[in-house]
């Protein structure tokens, strides 16, 4: 309290005084070690000990400071010099640690600390001290040698500042020298502080300064921006640098513990390192390895004559490389390993180094316990695990023989156990699909020739990625509009297509219409609507005006009753229509797109393409009532945002699903709960439980493959399983009509493939849009963009990512988005539907749509309709 600063003795007689916040001393905490009378910034301290100045000054940088600017009177002469505090007093950075990356790797690094070496106290020394606070770096002071050592070794400071103005106070060679000496001092940065020299005189050689161990030099000059720039590049260049070196010591400690030998080689192929394991398994020692190329060590005569060159050539082109090769020890003797080699791109994105990673490759138990007996240290016991010659044929290098160890005696009996239950682990027979695969691929490189190996090398890079069935997609032409689409689309959750502004031309608002008690109750000019529903040009937005935006219930009741859903349900009229009322007034009808009209308009596509003969002769009824449903509830409670907006916005339905799938989750799952929740409303009471877990499961899959994230993967496995066994039938039978229609019967009817074409319908359903009418296609581009616009509008304001930024209202284009999703996802998807269901109406419109936009884009027009003729 008060403004006095509060003094600390300690037994050893070492004096601590803080300053108060209206001190005038830069220096916040001050350590005096010696000394019977100082003068420290007009504070007199007064001890027993020697009479000296003091040896080491500590501070911690401020947190809070005043905002007004403070005079600080200098000892010698009372000088007023209020630069330092001028430029610092609102620059005060909070000290914290941060985050760098190391490859793979993330350290912590603590705040800067500096040590000042000065042996007498000017404006120097405190213009360092002040640029230390102002960059938020901690502090300390040394005046002697000694204490510059003492307490650089306490600390291990990162930046150490010598004064070498004035030699006969502090020499700074000998004292850069000394802390050399010391072993945390090969990542510290030493700055030298050189004096000014006349403008006549020659720049002084730094080679004396260098090979005295300093770092750098600093030409004296006592502003605190010019110190502090100084500590600020050294910062973010030599300390940077210099804290990734020192964890690089940690990588070195895990190679020459890892049991699997560790070789890394330059790009021309000479050994700069090789770990313990590697020595033990060869039977050098890494002394006579060191700096020699690989060509002067001798070769085992059991690989085959190509097999290095292909080795080579894979490697050299950056590419990883691994399977078998036998190796030659010291003694004359060969060894199988298992390597793989990894070349590492440096500086220029060339090669510089390569790693090879070796486990012996075992191939009988006689070479398995011999390199168990190499491997073993004093007092551990071993024992193998390996697999039959029949076992190991089929599996190849997808499951490796291993050797467990068991070290010392202490619970030697649970070590056991569980070594056992890991080698049982490791002899299972269970493999996917992929991986069997990728062995049989792995088994034909090595009889293969070199250029058959470098095309199946280039097969298994295709078959390890995770995103099999997802395109790589170029730019075209590198337009914004079409990488922003195709781009956002393929992310998690982004999905449909975005158009350009859009107004409501039809201002409609929610009136009290009656819902009919059945659909005989329905007002004559709906239900004369109605009769046109199984017409494609079908027009959903007449519907929603005259049902003053709730279509999906009349629509609904409709469809529903056309395909028997309520008997085959068993559940009443006034049940459907209560679950159709409860479904539509989840919608958000204040969405300008995904609204219940939007629902509405699925569901009569679905309807559309479940009536085509070859949908109708591959799907039972459970299939088309699943299919109905789930085309009514695919977007329930959608609420105008994408799945990426949600995810980055953190909202609870993304944490709730993990990021994944979280729009489509929420509908499947919100539309079985709303449904049973209330009898009145679950057209589910009545079914059979087997049946209705059929029918749940059915309805889930459905909804969730309208997610975008798969698209690729839904159509290619369309497309390879469905479409081209059936063409290919009909191009080679040479058998009746009849076995023709059998044989394609029998490839639509296969439970895999009826999955495969549920998927395709609602997928078609849901963003059939373009192949609507070209009026109903415009209607529709105007409102999807409308959200997306708003989305976008939400996520500036917010501070959120903006997903797909080109959909700006101001600038986009909706020919170019509509000519690209066209493009690329929706002719590919509708040629194969229409060569399995045959639409050719939708085929045409969607040919018509897409010139009817390209003539758009043709006239740089960005709006949904060309201008009026002026």
């Amino acid at each position: 309290m008060g403004c006095a600063p509060s003094i600390h003795v300690s037994q050893s007689g070492v004096i601590y005084c803080r300053d108060s916040d209206e001190s005038n001393s830069p220096h916040q905490t001050t350590t005096i070690s010696q000394g019977t009378a100082a003068t420290l910034h007009g504070l007199f301290i007064k001890s027993d000990a020697a009479e000296t100045i003091p040896s080491v000054i500590t501070y911690q940088s401020r947190h809070a400071r005043n905002n007004s600017h403070r005079d600080r009177k200098e000892n010698s002469g009372g000088h007023v010099r209020i630069e330092a505090e001028t430029q610092t007093s609102n620059a005060s950075v909070k000290v914290s640690s941060t985050e760098e990356c190391v490859g793979p790797m993330r350290l912590t690094q603590e705040p800067i600390q500096v040590l000042l070496v000065f042996a007498k106290e000017d404006s120097q020394s405190d213009a360092f001290w002040w640029a230390c606070d102002r960059a938020g770096f901690r502090c300390n002071i040394a005046r002697t040698p000694e204490s510059a050592v003492e307490c650089f070794l306490d600390k291990h400071h990162e930046i150490i500042v010598i004064d070498g103005r004035h030699s006969r106070y502090i020499e700074p060679e000998a004292v850069c020298r000394l802390i050399r000496a010391t072993t945390p001092s090969e990542n510290t940065v030493i700055l030298a502080i050189v004096p000014q020299k006349a403008a006549d005189q020659d720049e002084p050689s730094v080679l004396p300064l260098l090979c005295a161990g300093f770092s750098r030099r600093f030409v004296e000059n006592s502003s605190v921006s010019a110190c502090y720039n100084e500590l600020i590049q050294i910062e973010h260049g030599e300390v940077r640098c210099q804290f990734k070196l020192r964890a690089c010591n940690s990588v070195f400690t895990a190679l020459e513990n890892c049991q699997e030998a560790v070789e890394i080689t330059s790009e021309d192929h000479i050994i700069q390192y090789v770990n313990p394991a590697f020595e033990r398994m060869m039977g050098y020692h890494k002394g006579e390895l060191m700096g020699k190329e690989l060509t002067e060590f001798p070769k085992s005569d059991k690989n085959r004559a190509d097999l290095l060159d292909t080795i080579n050539t894979c490697i050299n082109k950056g590419k990883e490389w691994q399977g078998i090769y036998f190796a030659r020890k010291k003694t004359g003797d060969s060894i199988q390993q298992h390597v793989k080699i990894t070349p590492v791109i440096g500086q220029g994105g060339k090669i510089r180094h390569f790693v090879a990673v070796k486990r012996p490759h075992i191939d009988n138990n006689n070479q398995l316990h011999k390199f168990n007996k190499e491997e073993r240290c004093s007092g551990e016991h071993s024992q193998s695990e390996c697999h039959s010659q029949r076992h190991r044929d089929r599996r190849k290098d997808s499951i490796e023989s291993r050797s467990l160890s068991s070290r010392g005696s202490d619970a030697s009996s649970l070590q056991n156990r569980r070594y056992s239950s890991v080698a049982r682990i490791h002899s299972m027979t269970i493999e996917a699909p992929i991986t069997k695969v990728i062995n049989i691929i792995n088994a034909a490189q090595e009889s293969s020739p070199v250029t058959v190996a470098e095309a199946l090398d280039r097969v298994l890079e295709i078959l390890r990625t995770t995103e099999l069935y997802s395109p790589q997609l170029a730019s075209k032409e590198d337009d914004p509009h079409t990488n922003d689409l195709v781009g956002g689309l393929m992310n998690d959750g982004l999905r449909r297509l975005s158009g350009n502004e859009y107004v409501f031309c039809k201002n409609m608002s929610q009136s009290q219409l009656a819902i009919p008690v059945t659909l005989n109750d329905v007002p004559p000019s709906i239900a004369e609507m109605l009769n046109d529903e199984e017409c494609w040009e079908f027009n959903i937005l007449e519907l929603e005006a005259a049902t003053h935006k709730r279509p999906l219930t009349y629509l609904g009741l409709k469809i529903f009753t056309s395909f028997g859903v309520c008997d085959f349900l068993n559940c009443s009229e006034a049940t459907l229509r209560s679950w159709l009322q409860l479904m539509e007034s989840s919608y958000h009808s204040s969405n300008s797109y995904h609204n219940s009209t939007h629902a509405a308009d699925v569901l009569h596509a679905t309807a559309y393409f479940l009536r085509k003969e070859r949908v109708k002769g591959s799907l039972d009824q459970l299939d088309e009532v699943a299919a109905l449903i789930a085309a009514t509830v695919h977007d329930v409670d959608h609420p105008g945002r994408t799945n990426s907006f949600l995810c980055n916005a953190g909202s609870e339905l993304a944490i709730l699903y993990n990021d994944t799938a979280v729009l489509e989750s929420h509908h499947a799952a919100l539309a079985f709960q709303l449904t049973v929740r209330d009898s009145k409303s679950n057209i589910f009471k009545n079914t059979d439980r087997n049946q209705f877990r059929t029918l749940r499961q059915a309805i889930i899959d459905m909804v969730l493959a309208t997610e975008m994230t798969r698209h690729f993967e839904h159509v290619s496995k369309f497309v390879n399983s469905i479409n081209k066994p059936m063409a290919a039938i009909e191009e080679t039978s040479t058998s009746s009509m009849n076995s023709d229609c059998e044989g394609q019967a029998n490839i639509r009817n296969s439970p895999e493939n009826r999955l495969l074409i549920k998927r395709m319908l609602i997928k078609c359903a849901d963003v059939a849009n373009p192949c609507r009418p070209l009026e109903l296609c415009i209607e529709w581009a105007g409102r999807i963009s409308e959200e997306y616009f708003a989305q976008t509008d939400e996520e500036k304001r917010q501070g959120l990512p903006v997903v797909m930024p080109v959909f700006d209202r101001n600038t986009c284009s909706v020919p170019k988005s509509q000519i690209s999703f066209i493009d690329y996802f929706i002719t590919d998807m509708f040629d194969a539907w229409d060569a399995f269901a045959t639409l050719p109406g939708l085929m045409e419109h969607l040919s018509e749509n897409y010139k009817y936009w390209k003539g758009l884009d043709e006239m740089k027009c960005k709006s949904l309709r060309p201008p009026p003729p002026s």
